[in-house]
């Protein structure tokens, strides 16, 4: 049996996608066990996301059903309503004197220039992933979330490539910590040595034409079996988009 190294091998989180490949979109649905605490840290100048102001400090719900990772902008957040509806039929959600309300928070990124426009995922993608969840290893690469994600946008149009989704645990004094990742990036991809996977010099000079505003988005789900407080996760959190940058240009910033 291969070995799990995905964040399906932290206890009790589950993984599914759906996966348009004509049309180069997609959605991913990470799924959690309960009792547990979310917290969420947004950046950029154009989000899209939904509930995800649930998941600051102070917020009166702190626990979560599961996150939707999807393809199709801002269209793309319909899907966390088909997620809804399977977790309300399975029984999960906030409890309220009217029944169930699950707790979805979802995000998207910009991939319309990837496939047909017109062609996104909706309600029905959201719940055909929520029904291929499984525990064992997440499937990676042009899946899901993942299908129409690229990298180097920064290069000019002539140089961009396409990326995808991926994840791995890492054991921290015995803890495990795993992430998922769609790498939706203007920039590149880099091994943890700093060698460039997406090839190119490292600094090849300005961007060949002046690139789209508003449309790279990286997104991230981090899960890690232990006791936290939702100030404490939210600080995780924080730490976790160091994980974006490489080391040299980390150095540089800190530096100045």
């Amino acid at each position: 049996m291969t070995e799990n190294r995905t964040i399906t091998s932290v206890s009790g989180v589950e993984v599914g996608h759906w996966t348009d490949e004509e049309n180069q979109t997609g959605t991913t649905v990470v799924v959690f066990p309960e009792p547990n605490v979310a917290a969420v840290e947004v950046r950029g100048a154009a989000p899209g996301s939904r509930e995800t102001a649930l998941l600051a400090p102070g917020m009166r719900v702190e626990q979560i059903q599961a996150i939707v990772l999807s393809g199709g902008s801002a269209f793309g957040l319909a899907t966390a309503d088909g997620v809804m509806r399977a977790l309300e039929a399975d029984g999960r959600g906030q409890p309220t004197p009217f029944g169930h309300v699950p707790i979805v928070p979802a995000a998207v990124i910009f991939d319309l220039d990837s496939g047909r426009p017109a062609n996104r995922p909706g309600p029905e993608a959201g719940a055909s992933a929520y029904a291929a969840r499984s525990n064992g290893p997440v499937e990676m690469g042009r899946v899901g979330a993942g299908a129409g994600a690229t990298v180097s946008n920064w290069r000019g149009q002539d140089a961009v490539q396409p990326s995808g989704l991926g994840s791995a645990v890492v054991d921290v004094d015995g803890l495990a910590v795993g992430a998922l990742a769609v790498v939706n990036a203007a920039g590149d991809v880099f091994s943890l040595e700093g060698s460039p996977l997406t090839g190119g010099a490292p600094d090849p000079g300005p961007p060949a034409s002046v690139l789209p505003p508003l449309t790279q988005t990286t997104l991230i789900v981090v899960a890690v079996a232990a006791r936290l407080d939702r100030m404490a996760l939210g600080r995780l959190s924080v730490r976790s988009q160091d994980a974006l940058r490489s080391e040299e240009h980390t150095s540089e910033l800190q530096s100045h």
